[in-house]
């Protein structure tokens, strides 16, 4: 499965969402308003980042269930 460039992708993917996902948290525990407004937009883009990735998970496995 290492040889699959879409499966290195998603795991790349997957680290980069718990990259974002850890730097929130951290942003969070600083507390005050500003640490909440970085900390809110981080979640932001671990959304979307998380959506792109689902996405290619989906892609993946239906290209291993096609045989493609």
């Amino acid at each position: 499965m290492l040889n699959d460039p879409l499966f290195v992708v998603v795991i790349v993917g997957c680290v980069i969402v718990a990259l974002i996902l850890a730097r929130g948290i951290s942003l969070m525990g600083r507390g005050g308003l500003e640490g909440a407004k970085k900390s809110n937009k981080m979640m932001q883009y671990r959304i979307l980042a998380q959506i792109i990735v689902v996405a290619l998970v989906v892609i993946f496995v239906a290209l291993r269930n096609s045989g493609g």
